[in-house]
């Protein structure tokens, strides 16, 4: 799924549907940048081993920086998905059938 399959939703009338919006640009995000720092995590492990070596993903910004962005993007997408029970918000329900994540296609 891509943010632009998004964007009828972040405009809609209905909150629910923005919500939805907001929580699965914030997924999108989250795991676009877990893959990012499982990439850099595996390049330092293998750093000074003598097995295949993972290349080390161009980056500017300090790993650790990196890591607690990760973690406080992933504590955003809890309480999204707690906020989403409370309001029996269903994360998965989608009215927009020309969107990937509609009918379980994610």
């Amino acid at each position: 799924m891509e943010l632009k399959e998004t964007i009828k939703q972040m405009v809609s009338e209905d909150y629910k549907e923005r919500f939805k919006a907001e929580y699965w640009q914030a997924k999108i995000r989250y795991e676009k940048l877990k893959r990012f720092n499982t990439r850099i995590e595996a390049a330092n492990i293998t750093q000074h081993s003598l097995q295949a070596k993972v290349e080390m993903p161009v980056h500017d910004c300090p790993d650790n920086l990196l890591v607690e962005q990760q973690n406080i993007m992933g504590t955003y997408l809890h309480i999204l998905e707690v906020r989403a029970e409370v309001e029996g918000i269903d994360l998965k329900q989608v009215t927009d059938p020309n969107c990937m994540f509609f009918e379980g296609k994610i």
